[in-house]
């Protein structure tokens, strides 16, 4: 009978991609740069609420924005024309992640220097993003209304590595049947220090929280640099 070797690459991959992520918190911490990294699933709504996120504190704040997809420009386009801040399309290859590598080498590409925020919007997927650590300083998640409240039992990682959760769409949720509170157990659950914020980026209920939130961090990572 002929012998099989079983090598175990995930425990080492995962290593390698958190030395190089403490490498990216760490440069983004000197030069005062707060990095978020934004995640969800399709259809969530997450360009339309980083679109209106960006033009509320764009006066504010030096913001840029990373957009990563498995092929074309479409998020970062409409970033940069409805706000008018840099935004760097990336492309993965048709990988269902973003991790620590891949920003690396974007930010080779991208001056960030100077920059108050900036922002990665991650690749749609509740699955795959959750396991890699990116370099941000902080994970937000969305989710809309329309997906239902199941999901944090569905996918738990993208929930349990949340530091901030927002609820989008909550306009519509008298359409669908999508209990609040249900979720809110089901995530406190699994991370009870996450932050979860109903919001609608559509009509600007509950932004106000959020953007309070999100200049809070801001300020939080502007001392550590001091």
């Amino acid at each position: 009978m002929g012998q099989v070797r079983v090598i175990e690459v995930k425990e080492n991959i995962f290593a390698q991609n958190e030395v190089i992520a403490g490498e990216i918190r760490e440069k983004m911490q000197k030069q005062g740069t707060f990095f978020l990294n934004v995640m969800s699933g399709p259809g969530s709504g997450k360009t339309t609420l980083l679109t209106a996120t960006i033009n509320a504190l764009k006066d504010k704040y030096h913001i840029g924005v990373m957009d990563m997809d498995i092929d074309s420009s479409v998020d970062a386009q409409t970033v940069a024309d409805a706000t008018g801040v840099a935004a760097l399309q990336l492309h993965n290859g048709g990988l269902c992640h973003t991790d620590a590598d891949m920003v690396r080498r974007a930010l080779e590409e991208y001056d960030t220097a100077g920059m108050d925020l900036l922002i990665l919007e991650n690749i749609g997927n509740l699955v795959c993003p959750a396991e890699f650590d990116t370099g941000a300083h902080k994970n937000a998640a969305i989710l809309s209304v329309p997906e239902g409240d199941d999901k944090p039992l569905k996918y738990p990682l993208m929930f349990e590595i949340a530091d901030v959760l927002l609820i989008n769409k909550i306009d519509v949720l008298p359409v669908f049947d999508f209990d609040l509170e249900r979720l809110r157990k089901n995530v406190r659950a699994r991370n009870p220090r996450v932050e979860i914020l109903p919001i609608s980026a559509k009509t600007g209920e509950g932004m106000s929280a959020w953007l309070d939130w999100l200049c809070r961090a801001i300020a939080a990572e502007k001392r550590k640099k001091k």
